[in-house]
């Protein structure tokens, strides 16, 4: 990786109750990278975008955004992030067109109605501009919320659990948003328990639980690297019970019977696939069709972290 963009070093927060929020942390995000972090509800997702945004103090760690000191230099590392939050944060009287306007020009900016205008209309807001907040659907309240997290185009990009409980338009136009934010250079981080935004959207995936990061890595080889493989075997008759002489493979009978489900490690040299195929002949099991998947990121956070996201 060249120079991050975000480099977070040893970063924690621990409260005076002694309620350890997140552990020493490491993280560096790429320029132009879409970075998912995985976590169940109280991880710690929330805790780090936070501190990075400033607004929750550490107690302890280092953060660079930009070659910018967070801590020291805190006016000029806020000033790169934008940050679309869980809650709603919005005065419900004010118009949609000044509300934008007044969080660009609160970090410094001038109107720079042709920026607005454009971010309105990516996220199908330019109709509703002058209509006061109060007056919007709650997915059209939430756009409004990204616009003022775009309004002074920011470098960083925090969506913080950006589509839960939105409609499945916003979701497709918020992730039409993001590839068009990449492609000019915008780093997104987004916090998630949707494993299937962080599987179809993100190039690098961190996985946190109970305040640790347990890994990071590039999807791709997060899912080659932890990803099991399942074999599939649609049965001629169906079975009521695994023989004892298969018992060394685990399979375990699904579908009423009518499918033998095989899961093997992808990584391993020897997958055990050939002995296996060999020793269901052996027992007269006939199969007529036979079907292969992989895991996928579901599966291998539920292994990492033992629960459902």
């Amino acid at each position: 990786m060249t120079e991050p963009i975000l480099d977070l070093r040893g970063v924690a927060k621990t409260y005076k109750s002694g309620v350890v929020a997140l552990h020493p942390t490491d993280l560096a995000i790429a320029k132009g990278e879409i970075f998912a972090l995985l976590g169940p509800n109280g991880a710690g997702k929330t805790t780090l975008i936070s501190i990075v945004c400033g607004i929750v103090v550490p107690s302890a760690g280092s953060i660079t955004v930009a070659g910018h000191d967070a801590l020291t230099d805190a006016k000029a590392a806020r000033r790169l992030i934008g940050l679309v939050p869980q809650e709603l944060s919005v005065d419900m009287f004010e118009t949609v067109l000044a509300t934008v306007r007044f969080s660009r020009r609160l970090f410094g900016h001038s109107g720079h109605d042709a920026h607005i205008e454009q971010v309105l209309r990516d996220l199908s807001l330019w109709d509703k501009r002058d209509a006061k907040i109060m007056e919007l659907s709650g997915g059209m309240k939430r756009r409004v919320l990204i616009a003022k997290a775009l309004a002074h185009e920011p470098a960083i990009l925090f969506l913080d659990e950006p589509t839960a409980g939105v409609d499945v338009a916003l979701r497709r136009d918020m992730w039409t948003l993001v590839h068009r934010l990449r492609e000019k250079g915008t780093t997104v981080i987004l916090t998630t328990h949707y494993i299937e935004e962080a599987e179809e959207m993100a190039d690098r995936v961190g996985v946190i639980d109970k305040g640790k990061l347990l890994l990071v890595d590039d999807k791709a080889a997060l899912m080659a690297k932890l990803g099991k493989r399942e074999l599939d075997l649609t049965l001629v008759e169906p079975i009521a019970a695994v023989p004892a002489a298969l018992a060394q493979w685990a399979p375990t009978i699904e579908n009423d019977g009518r499918t033998l489900r095989y899961v093997f490690d992808a990584k391993e040299e020897r997958t055990g696939i050939p002995s296996f195929l060999t020793a269901l002949r052996d027992e007269g099991i006939a199969f007529k069709d036979l079907e292969t998947s992989k895991s996928s990121l579901e599966d291998i956070f539920v292994d990492l972290v033992g629960e459902k996201a």
